[in-house]
C-alpha cells in the first residue's frame, strides 16, 4: 500500500493521450513487472491446456483476455475502490509452460506461481485450462494452510481419472482434496448444472469438502440469498477464487472448451463476486477461455471484467 513519501503507484495507460486500441495489450493496459520496481499484485498467464477433455484452444486465453481488457476504467464504482491506486498491480506476462509434457507444465506452473508471488505478492492468473488450478493451491497452501476454495464453474471438477490420466481440467479439486490444500468446512461450488456421470458425483464432491449452489439455485432464489449462502460458507478463512468461464451461459460465453447450457449471465457472476467484499481473499485465476470459439470478444470481454472485479475484491480488501 502506498504510504507517505513512497511514489504512487504507477496506473494504466491514459486513454486520454494513447487510444485504447494502440500500445501494448497488457491487462487493462498495466504496465508490465520489469517496468516497475516492484508490485504487490501481479496479472500473469498461463497459456496451457494440455488437460482437456474436448475442445481444445484455452491457450491461447491470457493474450485473448488481455486485448478484451482495454475498455477496463481505473475507477470500480461498485466496490468503490480505485483498484490500480491502492498499491502497484502489474501485467508479469506470460509463464513458458511444456506443451507436451502435463507432469511438467503442472511443476513448471507451481515454480513460476512460488516464484511470482515471493513472500508478499498476490496473483491473479489467466489461463489456461482448469488443471492449473492445483499447482497454484499448493502455492497458496504453503502461504496460508487448508485454503476456502470459492469454484466458480458449470462442472464439479472432483472427477478421479480421465483415460486412467489423474491430472486433468475435471481433476484439480479432487487433488487438491486428497492433499490436504482445502478447507474441507468451508468450500463450495457456484454454477453447477448439467448431466452427470453419476448420481454419486455430487456426494463424493462433498466428501472432499464441497457444497454447491446449484445454476438452478439462482432461478429459485435472490442474488443476495446466494451472496449469503457463499459468504456464510467461507467465513473468515483465506479465500482463493477460481472461476472456469463455463460458469457462464455458452449465450455469455460462447469461447470455452466444455459449454453447457442452463448457466449464468455475466451479471449475476459479476454481483456475486462483488458480494464477497470484505472477505479475505488472496489470490484467483479465470480459466478456460478459448478464444476459437468466441464471438466478437464476447467471452474475453466476460473474463476481462471478472479478473478486474477480482482485482478489485484483492485491493479493497487490503486497503
Amino acid at each position: 500500500m502506498t504510504g507517505s513519501g513512497t511514489p504512487p503507484p504507477v496506473g494504466p495507460v491514459d486513454a486520454t493521450r494513447i487510444p485504447r486500441y494502440a500500445g501494448d495489450a497488457t491487462f487493462a493496459r498495466l504496465p508490465r513487472f520489469d517496468d516497475v520496481p516492484d508490485a504487490e499484485v501481479l496479472v500473469w498467464g498461463v497459456p496451457f491446456d494440455t488437460g482437456v477433455s474436448y475442445r481444445p484452444g484455452a491457450r491461447f486465453g491470457p493474450g485473448h483476455v488481455r486485448q478484451s481488457s482495454r475498455l477496463l476504467r481505473p475507477y470500480h464504482p461498485a466496490l468503490d475502490v480505485e483498484p490500480f491506486a491502492v498499491s502497484q498491480v502489474a501485467d508479469a506476462g506470460d509463464a513458458g509452460i511444456n506443451p507436451f509434457d502435463l507432469s511438467a507444465a503442472i511443476t513448471a506452473v507451481e515454480d513460476a506461481a512460488r516464484d511470482l508471488s515471493g513472500t508478499r505478492r498476490r496473483l491473479i492468473t489467466i489461463g489456461g485450462d482448469h488443471t492449473i488450478a492445483l499447482p497454484l493451491l499448493r502455492v497458496q497452501h504453503e502461504r496460508h494452510g487448508p485454503i476456502a476454495v470459492l469454484h466458480f464453474d458449470a462442472h464439479l471438477d472432483t472427477w478421479d481419472t480421465y483415460f486412467g490420466a489423474p491430472y486433468t481440467h475435471g481433476t484439480p479439486f479432487r487433488r487438491a482434496s486428497e492433499e490436504g490444500l482445502i478447507d474441507l468446512s468451508h468450500s463450495t461450488h457456484v454454477g453447477i448444472r448439467g448431466p452427470l456421470y453419476s448420481r454419486l458425483d455430487l456426494d463424493e464432491s462433498e466428501k472432499l469438502g464441497f457444497t454447491a449452489v446449484h445454476a438452478r439455485d439462482l432461478v429459485r432464489q435472490p442474488i443476495d440469498t446466494v451472496i449469503d449462502r457463499v459468504r456464510g460458507r467461507l467465513g473468515d478463512r483465506p479465500v482463493y477464487v477460481s472461476v472456469d468461464i463455463d460458469v457462464l451461459d455458452p449465450a455469455h460465453a460462447p469461447g470455452t472448451g466444455t459449454p453447457e447450457a442452463g448457466g449464468l449471465s455475466s451479471r449475476e457472476l459479476l454481483e456475486i463476486l462483488r458480494g464477497l467484499d470484505g472477505l479475505n481473499l488472496v489470490g484467483a485465476d479465470v480459466v478456460e477461455v478459448a478464444p476459437a470459439y468466441d464471438h466478437a470478444e464476447i467471452t474475453g470481454i466476460a473474463a476481462a471484467h471478472i479478473t478486474y472485479d477480482l482485482l478489485a475484491l484483492l485491493q479493497g480488501s487490503h486497503r
